[in-house]
């Protein structure tokens, strides 16, 4: 009788817990989306289910006012970012000059403040552990740092803004060396890859520039192993001439190139994303509607994957910030010529497979940022 009681007691508690644990299989991240609104910028949020899907679409005001504008009027990369911790997502207002914080619970966001940026026009972010950087494109181009609490509250560090190289840059993005130590900043109207040393206490050491190996440098990111990877457009009226670089870090903060200039097979690429585990490296190419690939070799040499063009999106997509997932399972990009989201699942051999994305938003609407886990 008691072996009895036993047994329905622990089939009575599966019963109770097996939704559960569909629940949780289900739904497994969430992926977030900026709109950039003039008057009122928004997040939008979407829960991320198991098979790459997005659903149960939210949206949440950062406080904030964006820059408005049609396609990519922002020009920059990291504009909504994760925190390495998944705890905070910030958000740039480049209309109101300020970063909003989120807190992030699943796909649900709560605001918790707003911080004034420390310049003008605030275009992206970057984190790590305490730290936050902005790169403020407006007025005269620069870098200020932030402390960022426990709470998701940031405050600005004192004598922490350092000006990039001209007044006007065309300041794009910013990427965290692995090891902590260095802060790269990419400036498009100069083709200059900045390089600072950080300091123990978050300000920046003076600026060493480098410049970039091929012409229309956009963004930049480091892949696990060091390397550093940037974007570039190509040369003016160029076809199909797009590509993508990749140096070697030196102590010095210098730039050694180790691949120049690979070609994307495309238009326009600007975004980039290596997956988690360092092997991949993905490009969208918003002139041409497409993504390339490439492998990441152990030294940082960039080697074409499948022909280079992995996915063909419908003409006119506009395709522009990219994000991967914290599993490296599933990639999407904002799609603003058409106002939706692409999905693609990556296969193991770093090709993907297309998904359903989600749909409805506003084309041509000037959505800027995006960020998965």
């Amino acid at each position: 009788m008691f072996r009895m009681s036993r047994l329905l007691l622990a089939l009575s508690l599966s019963l109770v817990v097996y939704p559960l644990l569909s629940q949780a299989q289900n739904t497994t991240g969430a992926v977030f989306v900026m709109t950039n609104g003039a008057n009122n910028n928004q997040v939008i949020s979407y829960k991320r289910n198991a098979d790459g899907s997005l659903s149960d679409r939210h949206f949440y005001a950062t406080g904030g006012r964006g820059s408005g504008g049609v396609t990519d009027p922002l020009a920059s990369q990291g504009a909504l970012t994760l925190t390495d911790d998944d705890r905070f997502l910030l958000a740039v207002n480049a209309g109101s000059g300020d970063i909003s914080v989120f807190q992030v619970n699943g796909s649900a966001l709560t605001l918790l403040g707003t911080t004034p940026c420390g310049g003008s026009e605030p275009v992206a972010v970057a984190q790590r552990r305490h730290l936050v950087y902005v790169v403020n494109a407006g007025g005269a181009s620069d870098v200020t740092a932030f402390h960022l609490t426990s709470k998701g509250l940031l405050k600005q560090i004192p004598n922490s803004t350092k000006f990039l190289t001209t007044a006007n840059t065309g300041a794009s993005s910013l990427a965290f060396s692995p090891d902590g130590n260095t802060l790269l900043v990419t400036e498009k109207l100069t083709s200059n890859i900045d390089a600072f040393p950080i300091h123990t206490d978050g300000t920046l050491g003076s600026v060493v520039v480098t410049t970039s190996a091929g012409p229309g440098l956009f963004g930049v990111v480091f892949a696990p192993n060091g390397t550093v990877i940037t974007t570039e457009t190509g040369p003016t009226g160029g076809s199909d001439a797009s590509a993508v670089s990749s140096y070697v870090l030196n102590s010095d903060g210098t730039l050694s190139v180790i691949s120049a200039s690979v070609p994307t097979l495309a238009n326009a690429t600007c975004w980039h994303v290596v997956t988690p585990d360092g092997k991949h490296l993905y490009t969208t190419n918003p002139g041409s509607a497409s993504l390339s690939g490439f492998s990441i070799g152990s030294n940082g040499a960039l080697t074409a994957i499948d022909g280079t063009v992995l996915a063909l999106l419908p003409s006119g997509s506009a395709n522009l910030d990219v994000a991967v997932t914290l599993d490296g399972k599933y990639l999407y990009t904002i799609d603003s010529g058409t106002g939706s989201v692409s999905a693609l699942a990556i296969n193991a051999d770093g090709t993907f497979t297309p998904l359903p994305g989600a749909s409805g938003l506003n084309a041509n609407a000037g959505f800027n940022g995006i960020a998965a886990m």
